[in-house]
């Protein structure tokens, strides 16, 4: 009778990394395909950047939102990369909950060495919701200026053209002839840059071989996203009016999947732009590493169901390792784990290296079996509750909202 489970275990280990390998080969032809967009973009246009540079047309004011709690790694030069963007007219509004944040500071700080910049720093003393940060946006709004908005993660540093770039795709036309009336948001990748610790490293390195990856292969699949991404979300505010605005996403885990979801079910395209940012992640330990990747498994598992519940047949190089063990070492069973090692670097480093510019990927690859093992753990274990830790409070996930729970 064990005899019998184990073959049948097996047979479930091969098949689910034969399913693997399908997804890590999907993953690679994504990704190939959207490099050569941008390639196909670039020659169609090859002055488009230049031009944007000389002109104003295509650069309506825009209001950079940014909501805080507390202090992340790198976080003013972070700041400051906001503040050094080639463009003619924008604000940024950060925004906390709590007049002591440590924050406030550094913002402050940034206001004194750009005098010049439209900065403002605000205190959002009503909690409209569970999600603080939601609860902050909502308020920020109401300071803004201008049409045309930005949100971005605090953590989050980006180029002098990122605004340029970014905004360019949603300015009406006839002004911008290069804009499409059709895209209703733009989101970008990004990249994790490290800290020393082991969790980070695992949380970087996921970030390259696994999420980027999914990003692009459901874009493939389902011929564009359906979602937002929190390293940017650029959009009108008259399409975030349409979909309730901020206040509609103010108990939601996932506000960026949520804001995206709904503009592109008023018919709008969610845009991947070629822009990629960077984030700098903290020195996680081991505990924060894995209490980070369950809220976000819970808050993935509540907004796409389905789709996360085939992710299980994604962790190829678990699935394989356990071929071998059941196998009893068969040459078959190496040589199917050879094969999928292979084409799971392979997709690492496409990723990773060639399209978000990842120099770090190549010195992590060693981790990768490592996070793939804690990576399927953590997606078993999200089916066992509702509980996620986000910034030092605890809240119960009920179908995608949040609720605090009492300490």
């Amino acid at each position: 009778m064990i005899h019998h489970s184990d073959r049948i275990i097996e047979i479930i280990a091969v098949l689910a990394t034969f399913s693997s390998i399908c997804y890590y080969t999907l993953c690679l032809w994504s990704a190939a395909g959207f490099l050569r967009e941008q390639e196909n973009a670039g020659e169609a246009c090859p002055e488009r950047s230049r031009r944007s540079a000389r002109t104003t047309q295509t650069s309506p004011p825009v209001t950079i939102l940014k909501p805080l709690k507390g202090t992340d790694p790198e976080m003013y030069e972070s700041f400051r990369s906001h503040c050094l963007q080639d463009y003619p007219e924008y604000e940024i509004i950060f925004g906390v909950s709590d007049p002591g944040d440590p924050a406030v500071k550094l913002v402050e700080r940034l206001k004194k060495e750009f005098p010049q910049r439209a900065i403002r720093m605000m205190v959002c003393p009503k909690n409209l919701g569970a999600n603080t940060k939601v609860s902050n946006l909502v308020q920020m709004l109401r300071e803004a200026k201008y049409e045309y908005l930005i949100v971005n993660d605090s953590d989050i540093r980006v180029k002098p053209d990122y605004l340029r770039r970014v905004v360019a795709p949603l300015v009406d036309p006839p002004a911008a002839p290069l804009a499409d009336p059709k895209i209703g948001m733009v989101t970008c990748l990004y990249r994790g840059v490290a800290s020393p610790t082991l969790g980070s490293r695992l949380e970087s390195i996921g970030i390259s071989a696994d999420f980027s990856a999914g990003v692009l292969a459901a874009r493939n699949i389902e011929g564009g996203i359906r979602f937002g991404l929190g390293s940017t979300l650029a959009f009108r505010r008259r399409d975030l009016e349409s979909i309730g605005g901020f206040e509609a996403m103010v108990d939601y885990l996932a506000d960026d999947y949520e804001i995206g979801s709904r503009i592109a079910a008023q018919g709008l395209e969610v845009k991947l732009s070629e822009v990629v940012v960077e984030t700098f992640l903290p020195p996680y330990t081991l505990r924060e590493f894995a209490d980070h990747q369950l809220r976000w498994a819970r808050g993935v598992r509540d907004s796409r169901p389905w789709g996360y519940v085939g992710l299980g047949l994604t962790f190829g190089l678990p699935w394989a390792l356990l071929a071998v063990a059941l196998s009893h070492g068969a040459v078959w069973a190496w040589e199917l784990l050879a094969a999928v090692a292979a084409i799971r670097v392979a997709m690492a480093l496409v990723v990773g290296r060639l399209v978000l510019q990842d120099r770090e990927v190549l010195r992590l690859l060693g981790l990768l079996p490592l996070r793939d093992l804690v990576a399927s753990l953590i997606w078993l274990v999200s089916f066992t509750g509702h509980t996620v830790s986000w910034r030092g409070d605890s809240f119960e996930l009920k179908k995608g909202k949040l609720a605090r729970i009492s300490s």
